[in-house]
Order: structure tokens, then sequence, then C-alpha cells
């Protein structure tokens, strides 16, 4: 029977996993792979305490940082992913798990749900037909693959930018295309991409189709101030539109939002069910950073702590 289980690699999941070795609570971590989504990022520029890192280092000093407390006191399993939580009569809860053919269940008096969010796929015409043909979620995985090409990044957000931004160190033009015309990117960000030449920007467009044959052609799109249909001739296409949380093992458990994350108590990460906590980018916060699903998964350790020791 472990104190308590820990779910999800990523910082939140690694914050707790840390202070939960602080604390001596023996711990079960389970995690598929460490670094979250951050992980497919080529520079890292607000992780607090490095002024750049790539998501790979990053993942990477989050997985020796927990090692280095962990032992005698927090089991990992890394490359197992949680099949289901059930909550048991008395009160504790099974967790199950799995990796392969291999399933393994396991007893604790808590959990902690930090398993973040997966990126959202573009819901237009051809975009499932064209992926990994031209259509791609990852700039930093695929990116020199469109050296010398027109592309098109799809979002608003921090990682269209900073997706805009690593594709033009080697594309011929970049275009991003947002469906609003304000973006939640920082102001910054904005404004330096602003002066490449080689950046172009379309707003108030609905992306309806990817076009090709064998490969991405272009994109066909709907300017949402004319009604007009458009057509962009692109060679690569990169989607930054946003995460679904990956919670479907929880889902019968906890109380979800209406976007399916955890619904929680911000004032110490609690969900509505006693002996369940859940931090990070899989929760109803209203904002989803590096930074701030650290300090929420350590706030939940807290609490967390606190209720084991009353029990």
């Amino acid at each position: 029977m472990y104190d308590l289980v820990i779910i999800g690699g990523g910082p939140a999941g690694v914050a707790a996993g840390v202070y939960a070795s602080r604390k001596q609570l023996k711990t079960l971590f389970i995690t598929e792979t460490f670094g979250g989504q951050s992980i497919v990022s080529d520079g890292i520029e607000n992780w607090i305490g490095d002024i750049k890192i790539s998501g790979i280092d990053l993942a990477k000093k989050l997985e020796n940082h927990l090692k280095a407390y962990a032992d005698g006191i927090v089991d990992i399993k890394k490359g197992f992913r949680a099949e289901q939580v059930i909550k048991n009569e008395d009160g504790t809860f099974e967790i199950e798990i799995k990796q392969g053919d291999n399933i393994e269940k396991y007893q604790a008096k808590s959990v902690l749900v930090a398993t973040g969010s997966n990126r959202r796929k573009l819901p237009a015409k051809g975009a499932d037909e064209f992926e990994h043909k031209g259509l791609t979620y990852c700039a930093s995985c695929d990116g020199p693959l469109f050296k010398d090409k027109d592309v098109v990044v799809i979002g608003g957000g921090n990682s269209a930018f900073e997706s805009a931004v690593q594709l033009l160190a080697y594309c011929k033009s970049v275009t991003l295309i947002h469906r609003r015309d304000e973006f939640r990117a920082d102001p910054v960000t904005i404004d330096s991409l602003k002066k490449d030449p080689k950046f172009n920007i379309v707003t108030n467009a609905e992306i309806t189709e990817v076009t090709g044959e064998v490969m991405v052609n272009g994109l066909k799109y709907t300017d949402k101030n004319s009604d007009e249909e458009k057509e962009l001739e692109v060679s690569g296409i990169f989607v930054e539109i946003g995460a679904v949380p990956s919670v479907s093992f929880v889902s019968d458990l906890v109380e979800l939002a209406d976007d399916k994350s955890i619904k929680i108590d911000p004032w110490n990460q609690k969900t509505n069910v006693e002996g369940v906590w859940a931090a990070g980018d899989c929760t109803n916060v209203l904002y989803h950073q590096n930074n701030i699903a650290a300090g929420d998964a350590v706030r939940a350790l807290e609490d967390i702590y606190l209720w084991i020791k009353s029990q």
C-alpha cells in the first residue's frame, strides 16, 4: 500500500515526486515518458533557472532530479500508462497500469493526476490523410525537412509563434494563420516576429481543407470577414491549436469541466473525490504553463502530506 501514486512525468508530476520524497511519503511514480508536451520544443525560454533549454534537455533534468531523490521512497515506473483508477470501499485506490501486454495493479491511499494534455488535431478535410505527409504537429521534429519551402503554422498562442521562430531559421517563408483577430501569445514574441520579412500573418481564417497529391501542396480556408474561400500554396503545415486533457483513465472517477479537464479547488488542487488531487495542464485552471504546473503540483503535495498525516 503506497501513501501516494503520482501519474505523469512532466514538470507537475516531477515537482510532486521530488516533494513527496522529501516528505518521506512512500510513492509510486507512473509515466510513459518524462518532459510532458515541452519535450518537442527546440528552445524553452521561460523555464525559471534556465535562460534557454531544449525540451529534451529539460526532460533529462526532470528525470535526473527525481531519481536523485527517489531511492527507497519513490518507485518509478517509466514506460507505463495509467489505464484506470478505482476507489475501493475502504477509501483507498486501485491503480491499473499497462506497458505493452503487461498489466500491473497497485494500491494507494491517495492519487495525484498530473498527466497534462495531448495536441489537438486539425478538424479539416484531408488533415488525417496528409498527417506525416507534409502536415505535422511538431516543428522541432520535422521543421528541418522543409528547408527553403513555404510553410504555414496554424494557431495563435505561444506554441504557434515559437514554432514559427524555429521554422524561419530554414524555411523560405512562414505564414501564421489564426481563426481570430487577436493572439494569446506574448506581445514581445509577436512584435519580434513581425519584423522578419519572411513572416506573414492571416487572421480571421477558418481552415477547411488540406490539399495535396502524395504530399501536401496547399490548404483552403474561409475568410471569416468576407466569407470568401481562399487557397494558399504551401509545402508544409504545422498545427499548434491547443491540447486535449489526458484524463480518460479517471473520467469515470472525478468531475470534469466542459473541456474535459479535471475540476479542482485552486486553493489546494483537490478534486471532488476525497483522496484525489490534480495539477498541471490536465486541470481547469485559467493558465497552462510549465512553471504554473510545477507550482500547482507543489501546492497539491503540501495538502496531500497534511491529509495523509491526519488519517
